[in-house]
């Protein structure tokens, strides 16, 4: 694997763990227990998520995309339209969202209920704040089977990296390991 090949591979697990975490990181107080739950069983169910991110660091103009998927208890990211096996297992992910929920303090509030590609979903957004970042995240999760169908991250790190946003959008029908 070339240096740039690591280096993007890298940049993209630590941007797709990001965003999968930081939403996570916050939901921690009492009123958040939905939004955990939603976002924990991703560790434990098959899903082929799509992400588009912009930055300010990358000047915020083009967006990023990224794929990855949750199958055969193994994470697996789309990094230059090749597949590669994350050394992060499923559970790995899921005890460091435990740890961060230990950490961190967040308000979570029911906003509404509507349709995700004609399922009936709720809609709950988490604000929450450390000292490294700041972050509004809006989750909707299916009313029926308690899985994350989409979320939405503004994140404001400051400095040099300053704000992003990233819209992912999760899939679970046929959802399989990659070819790699």
């Amino acid at each position: 694997m070339s240096r740039t090949t690591r280096f993007l591979s890298t940049a993209s697990v630590a941007l797709l763990a990001a965003a999968f975490s930081s939403a996570a990181a916050f939901a921690s107080d009492s009123g958040c227990e939905p939004e955990f739950e939603a976002l924990s069983r991703m560790a434990t169910t098959p899903t082929h998520s799509f992400t588009t991110r912009t930055a300010a660091l990358r000047g915020g103009s083009k967006p990023l995309t990224s794929e990855a998927i949750h199958a055969g208890g193994s994470i697996y990211f789309k990094v230059n339209e090749k597949w590669i096996r994350s050394a992060l297992t499923p559970q790995e992910e899921l005890r460091q969202e435990q740890e961060n929920r230990k950490n961190n303090k967040a308000t979570c509030r029911h906003l509404r209920e509507e349709l995700v590609n004609g399922e009936a979903a709720v809609v709950y957004s988490i604000h929450g704040e450390t000292e490294d970042a700041k972050s509004d995240t809006q989750l909707w999760i299916s009313k029926s089977k308690g899985l994350l169908l989409r979320q939405e991250i503004d994140l404001d790190v400051g400095g040099q990296l300053g704000k992003s946003h990233s819209s992912t959008r999760y899939e679970y029908n046929n959802v399989q390991a990659p070819q790699l």
